[in-house]
């Protein structure tokens, strides 16, 4: 047995069912290896490196288990950074093997040799090693899938391509072998008892009672329901966990921050307690005034507690482990005067929103066109949204609900993983249908050529619908947006214009599905169309990119200076300018100010 069939062997040891790679001489080892072992665990191979790590990212996230990606040496490793990047920062656990030129070569300048183990110093800070000779193994491979797991992070092995070839020799029971054994323990660790009656203290003594959670309570839905009943608090959701709690509980205010609602922001802005359960939201500005509420974190990770705000009592530990010893010292709330208000604000949100995806635009308000899948998704739906204006809407606009799931590149926001995310969820889940909303800048940039992946293996999954909706505005709009209301610049044509493709066109040459819609009222029957689909489909909606993604707390003066900037900029796009006064008309005004 070489270590290249020790290194698959051990995989399967692991239970990996799946790694996410491309090709290269950096790894023929291992790819000989994985014709020996019949393609086991399966090699998923993406059209780019950066896409084998998005789709293991988005394989993690979905499935709950630690996604693996490969890679050559070189320019292979390379290109895995941005979405092994992706990973850590939204602590999601990845283990990424790498080759290496051969042992021989290192230090001489040699074809494609880069310091890796420099260069993913920091992505996997945790843990990342090179494999120098067989008796390293399992350990290190052991290691590197279990750090990941239990730390939710991103791990490394870095392969030489020759070390790849020699005989494997298991560590002896002799001087500085290190012998090791499989498994992730798993467990759930809670706080003292002390602390959690601080906690307590906290929570019981206040009247306006706010909850922010994130990914972190996602295994705790009951117990974080539980809690907003005592306490008669609403809950907001970071974006990573916005499927963490269904928005059909009416006390669910939906997501906080520039892509949030109104709810959310009021909520915070008026509560004087805060409970804060697996999330390590950024945005300060979106919490409360510092000396107005009293304030208790709870978090799986010690060195993410008592950031963000400050914080009276950190609580570290398993969310629903500690809200479980926390509940029975909680006082249950009899004035709902408070959870009432969150509720008849968070009804008027909907409506709101119902009625701003009505506002007419050229051709169609992509507001509309999330808004008209809402109530077509299927309750196991996985959708994954990607960064730009696509986000605002995913985040504002779809209810989560049953057994769905959603998630987007939450820290690092960057652009193009919302085809590969979905592709990856479509491994780990083949049966449920998979949608991704995305920016037609995100679609060039990724989502085209992972077309060829789905084309590749939609037939292998026993639900071949995975959905892909461009929102085709011609325009790298989220940009063109800040750029207006935080520089007061028009936009930029050379840097923001994007050439309009016929991506149904595309799809369809592939032996796909695809349609593009140019009017309103073909919205609902594409998506129809695209959701009893036999294979992948992609919609080419037509939006426009004049309907602004204006935030909830968004001033009369910040829509002003952003009109303005349009108005210096292109006199003949003043429809942006009515579109961003109309939003707001309809965000605050009694009826939407249709009077």
């Amino acid at each position: 047995m070489k270590v290249s069939d020790y290194v698959l062997q051990r995989l399967r040891d692991w239970e990996v069912s799946h790694v996410f790679a491309y090709p290269g001489d950096g790894i023929n080892g291992l790819l000989a290896a994985w014709g020996r072992a019949e393609d086991r665990p399966r090699f998923v191979q993406s059209r780019h490196e950066e896409m084998s790590a998005f789709e293991a990212v988005g394989y993690a996230k979905f499935s709950g288990r630690t996604g693996v990606c490969a890679a050559t040496s070189g320019p292979g490793a390379i290109h895995l950074l941005n979405g092994l990047y992706d990973a850590k920062l939204d602590h999601v656990p990845v283990v990424a093997i790498v080759g290496q030129t051969d042992r021989s070569a290192m230090g001489g300048s040699y074809q494609q040799e880069v310091d890796l183990a420099c260069l993913y110093k920091d992505v996997a800070s945790e843990f990342c090693e090179v494999v120098t000779v067989p008796a390293q193994l399992p350990n290190v491979l052991d290691r590197a899938m279990r750090v990941a797991a239990t730390r939710r992070t991103v791990t490394a092995l870095i392969i030489p391509a020759d070390v790849q070839e020699l005989e494997y020799e298991p560590p002896a029971h002799a001087f500085k072998q290190v012998p090791s054994s499989l498994g992730a323990p798993s467990s759930l660790p809670a706080p003292a008892a002390e602390e959690l009656a601080r906690a307590a203290e906290v929570l019981n003594a206040g009247e306006k009672v706010a909850m922010l959670i994130g990914q972190g309570a996602r295994r705790a839905r009951t117990e974080v329901q539980q809690v907003a009943e005592l306490l008669g608090a609403g809950v907001a959701k970071a974006l990573l966990g916005k499927d963490a709690l269904p928005d059909t509980l009416p006390y669910v205010t939906g997501s906080i921050g520039l892509l949030g609602t109104r709810p959310s922001y009021e909520m915070m802005r008026d509560c004087d307690t805060l409970l804060v359960v697996g999330s390590s939201f950024p945005y300060t500005q979106f919490l409360p005034e510092f000396d107005q509420a009293r304030a208790v974190q709870i978090d799986l990770d010690p060195s993410m507690v008592g950031l963000r705000y400050p914080f009276e009592v950190n609580l570290v530990g398993d969310a629903g482990e500690t809200l479980r010893r926390l509940i029975p010292m909680l006082d249950h709330r009899s004035d709902g005067a408070w959870r009432r208000k969150i509720e008849d604000d968070t009804a008027r949100w909907w409506e709101v929103m119902q009625r701003r995806a009505e506002v007419s635009a050229d051709p169609i308000n992509p507001e509309y066109v999330v808004h008209a899948l809402d109530a077509l998704l299927p309750d196991d739906a996985i959708v994954a949204a990607d960064s730009g204006s696509a986000a605002n809407w995913y985040a504002r606009h779809l209810r989560m609900r049953g057994d769905m799931r959603g998630s987007l590149s939450g820290t690092l926001a960057t652009m193009g993983p919302g085809v590969p995310y979905a592709i990856g969820a479509k491994f780990a889940h083949p049966d449920r249908p998979a949608i991704a909303i995305v920016g037609d800048g995100a679609m060039q940039m990724n989502g085209l050529a992972e077309l060829i992946t789905a084309a590749k293996y939609h037939r292998e999954w026993s639900d071949p619908r995975i959905v892909v909706a461009v929102l085709n505005n011609q325009d790298l709009n989220q940009v063109t947006w800040e750029m207006r209301a935080m520089q007061g610049a028009p936009q930029f044509e050379p840097s923001q214009g994007l050439p309009d493709l016929h991506y149904a066109d595309i799809a369809r040459q592939l032996g796909l599905h695809g349609v593009r819609v140019e009017r309103p009222e073909d919205v609902e029957s594409a998506w129809r169309q695209a959701l009893a689909a036999d294979r992948p489909f992609v919609i080419d909606f037509r939006t426009d990119p004049a309907v602004p993604p204006i935030p909830p707390h968004a001033t009369w003066d910040q829509i002003k200076d952003a009109a303005l900037s349009v108005l210096k900029g292109d006199s003949d796009r003043a429809s942006v300018v009515r579109q961003g006064v109309k939003a707001k008309l309809q965000e605050l005004l009694p009826g939407g100010g249709r009077g």
